[in-house]
């Protein structure tokens, strides 16, 4: 037996009007960070070099290694001589120069310094070649089926290439690490105790509304690239360009990408619509289980559209030991107008184990004791 809840979602929010979309640029895909929604895509899965735009997976590689406390911002990385060996974009680091790992966190974020890249991926595996190692690792895991890396800078090399769907993933992934954001929308800063200064590569940060990050590149093969993320009101957009002809044209090819998702969409959290629950479990040890949302609960809707969304939520009445964590106890369609257009189910949160004959003998004799 069902007991159904429905809720109706008011939102009063302009409808918009969809604009034709064209950039210069030879690729471009427009994602929602929060669903992974394409938005937008023109040749998306073309194999292209994409220059620094790959220390978005570098600096992926990192955030990951900060949060699970395999390195800290306050160590001390030592600059070997391959990483002072770079070209390209650089901080000049010296072979045997000491810098907080911080420092060289900005150096590749702000600066894009492939120096400073290079000793972060030593620090973290040894050498960069284990560190590419563990950098297309990543990829294969994220599903990111167009990539390679061949170093962690995004100089121009022999089988290095990706392509704008997966520059989109993993610009997701490192959006996730929200502290990453600190130094991705910052416009000036320094190292080596303010002598040496940092001023960002992407010029969006001072003149889009919302911007986020993220990474840009540039190499002869890879023409003109970035990686450019923004929110606003609760929606964040990743607008990944490949090989625009000029430097002018990747930034104005993202932002044409953006403007045209934030005018044309919308999440709908089906959280603010959902009470959690406490469902009865028959010969339970614990007597009653939450019921939760899977999943965050984001959906992308046309802006259009949102005024239109309701929900309806489906859960069993009761259920029986045991109950494993995770384990299905409902769900929570979501409507536009009549149509279905996600389901999410409802799922427990803890485990329930059945009650044994010591649990319901000890159970007695605690009620006896209580009269």
């Amino acid at each position: 037996m069902k007991k159904i809840i429905t809720f109706a979602l008011i939102i009063s929010l302009f409808a918009t009007h969809a604009f034709a979309v064209d950039i210069p640029a030879e690729a471009g895909v427009l994602m929602e960070k929060d669903t992974g929604k394409i938005l937008y895509e023109k040749e998306s899965h073309a194999k292209l070099p994409p220059a620094s735009v790959t220390k978005v997976m570098t600096l992926l590689l990192v955030c990951e290694a900060l949060d699970e406390g395999r390195i800290s911002l306050t160590d001390t990385v030592t600059t070997s001589a391959h990483a002072a060996s770079m070209g390209g974009s650089q901080v000049f680091l010296e072979e045997g120069e000491k810098m907080p790992l911080e420092d060289m966190l900005k150096a590749t974020v702000i600066s894009s310094g492939n120096d400073s890249a290079v000793a972060l991926a030593e620090h973290i595996a040894g050498s960069e070649d284990g560190f590419v190692e563990l950098m297309n690792k990543r990829a294969k895991e994220l599903g990111m089926n167009d990539t390679h890396f061949a170093n962690c800078t995004g100089l121009d090399a022999d089988g290095h290439l990706t392509s704008a769907h997966d520059i989109a993933i993993m610009s997701c992934e490192l959006l996730k690490h929200d502290f990453i954001k600190k130094y991705t929308t910052t416009w000036m800063d320094s190292i080596r105790n303010g002598e040496f200064q940092l001023s960002n590569t992407n010029k969006l940060i001072k003149t889009y509304n919302g911007i986020t990050g993220l990474k840009t590149g540039s190499t002869g093969n890879a023409k003109y690239c970035v990686s450019a993320s923004a929110e606003r009101n609760g929606m964040e957009l990743v607008a990944a360009i490949m090989s625009a002809p000029t430097t002018a044209e990747r930034f104005s090819s993202a932002s044409t990408l953006l403007d045209y998702g934030f005018a044309n969409y919308g999440l709908f959290d089906a959280k603010k619509d959902f009470q959690s629950v406490k469902i009865p479990v028959v010969l339970g040890a614990t007597p009653q289980v939450e019921g939760v949302l899977s999943d965050s609960g984001k959906v992308l809707i046309n802006k259009s559209d949102l005024s239109k969304v309701k929900t309806e939520t489906e859960i069993c009445e009761n259920v029986t030991a045991p109950v494993k964590a995770g384990q299905k106890l409902g769900s929570m369609k979501i409507y536009c107008g009549d149509a279905l257009i996600s389901e999410i189910p409802i799922i427990a949160n803890s485990e329930v184990e059945r009650k044994t004959y010591s649990n319901i003998f000890w159970q007695l004799i605690s009620i006896a004791f209580m009269r």
